[in-house]
């Protein structure tokens, strides 16, 4: 190797890039993305601008078949720069340099300055940026100039260079470059070069097309000599002896003759069709006029019709040759693949001479019966049968990858989908953030990714990192280039990719030691954004990965980052409707004493929806429950969900009875829906398409349960007996149609019966109609007592589904009562006089519970209530006092007016009466009845009597 240090300066802003690049600052917008990716892959191998160590390799040569291509088109080329200071140079596949053709003395000169001659090894990996290395590393024609050359040596110099790949396999041949001094480069050197580059692998398609036609020739000649073979006739017809061959049976025919051809060790195949005819079919070596080594495949249908050939006139000056359009496929011909497929020659085996009779399976001469059906080289029909099993593996890929929208299980369907078809092992990772469905940071090496899906043809070795790990890839290998480059990286032997075994000599040598010898690592790139890198290993097979690999890779994780970047979008919206809906939810325990409650709430697969409910303790001990669903999915049935639960709130502050309450909760459904007088835009989450609701409100003095409903599900009465009634709730349309009136049903409930509210996901889908859900509920929830708690974790595991498509609000409550201990109650006439009497027997109340803490505070709460009562209202005046988890006092009377709260002047004579209740109490308010009102006030139990 022959060390270089060219010490050579410029001006301008790609100077200051280079500079602060080398020095880690970020220089995206002063560079272009082709010239930093290839900086990027400079720098993850170890490259320094100032000092190269150049490989010389000695009679570096291409194949004869290349070489009879490329000079015609190289001596043109060369011509066309006579009056040019520019140089050709051709290299190898591996960017060794061949030949060095034209370029003026003083160019020259500068080239071999830097050694820039045959035998130069032009890798990126080994010399930086430049035309050569970078067409191969970018697979694709490039334009290095001046300063975007990553060593110091080479920055004199403009270049363009460009692929040349064989036109059946696919596979880079050669590197054609053109190069000049600087100051003369022209970004248009990019096409001249890529013109050249087309017109060599033009060249060589047409020496495989005279290949082929030798084939034929040399077949037809052998055929007209066999004397025990008909001649052929002149046309191929597959319609003879009253049967016809489709065109599915004719695929299949072609489809395994390719297969034959490539199978070296394989002379006859039978070969059911799908018409149900069964066809034979041999193979045939052939030997053209110069040596050429082919295969023909005869085909004979048993029991049905005959195939003929087309007619296949002779070319003017070559007897037996077909003269065929350009461009035009033959059935006797062999099949051409697409640029991109690897090509492998097999030597067939010998084969019977043409004279000799063969016998098909059936013991019938398949040979008198045999019509040519396709004649072409054993490379050429692996080719088709590679080519073919890659678009059946893209066509399951594009089936398989992306069923759901989870992000795990879309990369492990990848990995499913890709092994051992096209991989022995492949290992997806990810940053955690796409996981949570966050944008990940930029990615590269030592970034912390999660292997979430790995898939592998046997569980040997086990040294690669498992699912759940940590991986940080160190710059040096593979999947950090990817990351930081953009690009895939392919390994094809990785016992010499030092980079990949730096990661962790201890653990991956074991991993090379049990077979696994090549590689190929792709970003997970979409929209822009790249998501994690996918490693695809080979062990079992044989065959290093090449070009084509390369390719169907990309095209492959190319598919399933979109599916994944799709999952990952959906995990985000997801998470953040999950999040706002159980921010409007409840957290913990309500403080009331009516009932014990559980409840459950379930999100669907599908997404977060609108379903709800509440407990809320309302005046006199009393508690509302609530259960209800907004139709549809996402943030805007959470927002709605969320707007509704406040609503309720609000309403409830106001102790309106059910029936009012549903009423003005639809009132302001209906406004929303409208837009509340705005212009209410024209888009689907622009309304409120439609919203349920159950309200009940219990009272465990009495034990009277008030029920009303809006388009809900009936609730459900559990008797402490254990039988199960579904409360028959009068049909009340849902929320938001406005105009009706809401009905209400009131039960007495025995203490400890269980009230069960839920929503239509619990006993209504697809697959079962709500009558069935509710015989199934009824089914769970009859029998012996259990807790709330139990309650919902039977009904759950009984009834949800395992992939819920609506999402699930269920909430049990077990009722109390307060006992007649805990409640006394007094009736007054309207008398000024009883106000002392009132003051006397609630001082004896407390007594006898034992809070006289609270008797001051008490009495003159009562005397204020009762006075005011007797003063301004009609009707009977009752006072009572119940002991829950605060002493409640209230007064009843028959008048529905409700007194309100001010602030008396200095000069007021009254009005203060109201404001000192209000500072002695904990809550105070109105509630109204249908006889009148009740005014009641809270004070907090002493510590003691809690």
């Amino acid at each position: 190797m022959v060390p270089l240090s060219v010490a050579w300066d410029d001006i301008g802003g790609l100077v200051d890039a280079h500079e602060r690049f080398l020095a880690g600052s970020l220089v995206e917008s002063d560079v272009r993305d082709s010239v930093l990716d290839s900086w990027k892959r400079c720098r993850s191998v170890g490259l320094e601008p100032h000092r190269l160590l150049v490989r010389y390799t000695g009679d570096v040569a291409l194949d004869e078949r290349f070489r009879h291509a490329a000079d015609p088109v190289l001596a043109d080329l060369t011509s066309s720069f006579a009056d040019a200071s520019m140089t050709i140079a051709l290299c190898d596949g591996q960017g060794r340099m061949v030949e060095r053709l034209g370029g003026d003395r003083q160019l020259r000169d500068r080239l071999d300055a830097v050694r820039f001659a045959p035998g130069f090894d032009a890798s990126e990996s080994v010399v930086g940026t430049n035309g050569v290395g970078t067409a191969l590393a970018e697979r694709g024609p490039v334009y290095i100039a001046g300063r975007e050359h990553f060593a110091d040596c080479l920055q004199p110099f403009a270049c363009a260079g460009a692929p040349v790949r064989d036109p059946l396999s696919g596979r880079i041949e050669a590197v054609l470059d053109i190069t000049c001094l600087r100051d003369q480069g022209d970004p248009a050197m990019v096409r001249m070069v890529r013109e050249a580059a087309r017109s060599i692998e033009a060249r060589l398609l047409e020496q495989a097309d005279l290949r082929e036609r030798a084939l034929l020739a040399a077949y037809r000649r052998a055929d007209g000599h066999a004397g025990d073979r008909p001649g052929q006739p002149d046309g191929l017809r597959p319609d003879l002896d009253g049967g016809a061959l489709g065109r599915i049976d004719m695929a299949v025919l072609r489809a395994k003759a390719e297969e034959l051809i490539a199978s070296p060790h394989r002379t006859l195949d039978e070969v059911t069709l799908p018409s149900g005819r069964t066809a034979t079919l041999l193979r045939r070596q052939v030997t053209g006029a110069a040596g050429e080594t082919g295969v023909a495949v005869e085909a004979r249908v048993l029991g049905g019709p005959r195939l003929r050939h087309l007619d296949m006139a002779p070319a003017p000056g070559e007897t037996g040759i077909p003269a065929a359009p350009a461009g035009e496929r033959r059935l006797g011909s062999a099949v051409r693949r697409p640029a991109g497929s690897p090509v492998t020659h097999s030597t067939p085996a010998p084969q019977a001479p043409a004279t000799t009779p063969v016998t098909t399976p059936h013991g019938e001469p398949a040979g008198a019966e045999g019509w040519l059906l396709l004649v072409g080289e054993p490379g050429v029909g692996r080719l088709a049968m590679l080519a073919r099993r890659r678009l059946e593996l893209l066509h399951d890929a594009s089936v398989r990858i992306g069923t759901t929208l989870d992000v795990t299980r879309t990369a492990e369907e990848l990995a499913e989908v890709t092994v051992p078809r096209f991989a022995d092992f492949v290992a997806v990772d990810l940053p955690d953030s796409v996981l949570r469905g966050e944008e990940p940071e930029a990615l590269g090496g030592r970034t912390a990714l999660r292997r979430v899906a790995i898939r592998a043809v046997r569980k040997q070795p086990h040294n690669l990192y498992e699912v759940g790990d940590t991986v940080e890839y160190v710059p040096s290998t593979p999947q950090a280039r990817s990351l930081e480059t953009r690009q895939s990286v392919i390994e094809p032997v990785l016992t010499e990719a030092d980079g990949w075994i730096a990661q962790d000599p201890e653990r991956l040598t074991p991993v090379l030691e049990a077979g696994i010898h090549s590689l190929i690592t792709v970003p997970l790139r979409a929209r822009g954004t790249t998501l994690g890198v996918v490693s695809f290993y080979r062990s079992l097979q044989p065959d290093s990965y090449e070009d084509d690999d390369l390719s169907l890779a990309q095209e492959l994780v190319g598919r399933a980052a979109i599916c994944i970047d799709n999952a990952r979008r959906y995990t985000r919206e997801h998470n953040t409707a999950l999040a706002l809906q159980r921010s409007l939810l409840p957290r913990g325990r309500s403080e009331q004493s009516a009932v014990e409650v559980a409840y459950r709430y379930l999100p669907a697969q599908a997404g977060v929806g609108g379903d709800w409910f509440d407990v809320i303790p309302l005046s006199g001990a009393r508690v509302a429950l609530v259960v209800g669903d907004v139709v549809g999915h996402g943030l805007h049935a959470a927002a709605t969900m969320g707007r509704l639960r406040t609503a309720v709130h609000n309403f409830c502050s106001l102790d309106l009875s059910p029936d009012d309450l549903l009423t003005h909760l639809d009132d302001l459904v209906v406004r929303l829906d409208r837009g509340e007088g705005w212009a209410a835009e024209n888009s689907p989450d622009s309304g409120i398409v439609g919203a349920t609701c159950l309200y009940a409100v219990y009272d465990p003095v009495s034990r009277r349960c008030t029920l009303t409903r809006a388009g809900h599900p009936l609730p459900a009465v559990v008797a402490p007996d254990g039988s199960v009634e579904f409360v028959d709730l009068p049909a009340c349309p849902p929320l938001g149609l406005g105009g009706m009136p809401f009905e209400t049903v009131e039960l007495e409930l025995a203490e400890g019966s269980r009230l069960v509210l839920y929503t239509d996901g619990l006993v209504e889908d697809r697959h079962r109609d709500i009558d069935a859900g509710l015989d199934d509920l009824r089914a769970v929830l009859a029998g012996a007592d259990r807790s709330p708690e139990d309650t919902c974790e039977a009904v759950l595991d009984a009834l949800l589904p395992a992939r819920p498509g609506d999402d699930v609000a269920l909430l049990v409550a077990r009722t109390h009562s307060l006992g007649a201990d805990r409640v006394a109650q007094w009736d007054l006439p309207s008398d000024p006089a009883v106000v002392s009497r009132s003051r006397a027997a609630v001082t004896a109340q407390l007594a006898e519970w034992g809070l006289e803490e609270l008797t001051f505070t008490t009495e003159l709460i009562a005397s204020e209530l009762v006075t005011n009562a007797i003063r301004h209202a009609t009707g009977p005046v009752q006072l009572r006092l119940l002991r829950d988890r605060a002493l409640i006092c209230e007064v009843s009377d028959g008048s529905g007016t409700s007194p309100r709260l001010r602030r008396a002047q200095s000069t007021d004579e009254g009005g203060r009466g109201l404001f000192l209740v209000a500072q002695l109490t904990e809550r105070w308010g109105t509630r109204y009845t249908p006889d009148g009102k009740v005014i009641w006030t809270e004070q907090p139990l002493p510590g003691r009597c809690r």
